[in-house]
């Protein structure tokens, strides 16, 4: 799971007094920066609040644990499932492909990508099977 916002921003209040006679004892407006009443995050319409990643035999719990969760937070949210694989930016058949073809690594909760940039000792060993299905040159 992925909590994508966090609670940064301070909330402050000025607290007045709602009795007879406060108007002698207070300020108003003067030196009205409050005291911190708490803190929340600052969101926009449409961002993405929590992430969640699962087995697909899990998908249908892991749904249902975010509907459950929605009345949690103030607001509308939806739920939506992706077609991407995981966390990763890669639509499921294409990662399955790459993934069949040893370009991609397992990294924790993310993949590695196999670039095939840089020397290729240092790729060939992070990478071996993606460089095992190669073309012999005979001469």
């Amino acid at each position: 799971m992925r909590v994508r916002v966090h609670p940064y921003h301070v909330i402050r209040i000025n607290k007045m007094l709602s009795v007879a006679g406060a108007d002698r004892l207070q300020a108003g407006m003067r030196g009205a920066f409050g005291k911190p009443a708490g803190k929340v995050a600052r969101v926009n319409v449409g961002q993405i609040l929590l992430s969640v990643r699962t087995v697909d035999r899990h998908r249908v719990t892991a749904v249902e644990a975010l509907r459950r969760s929605m009345y949690k937070f103030p607001g509308r949210q939806k739920v939506i499932v992706s077609k991407m694989w995981g966390f990763t930016p890669l639509p499921r058949a294409e990662y399955l492909r790459l993934k069949e073809e040893g370009l991609l690594r397992n990294d924790g909760a993310y993949v590695q990508f196999c670039r095939r940039k840089g020397e290729v000792a240092e790729n060939m060993k992070y990478f071996p099977q993606a460089y095992s299905s190669a073309v012999e040159v005979r001469l």
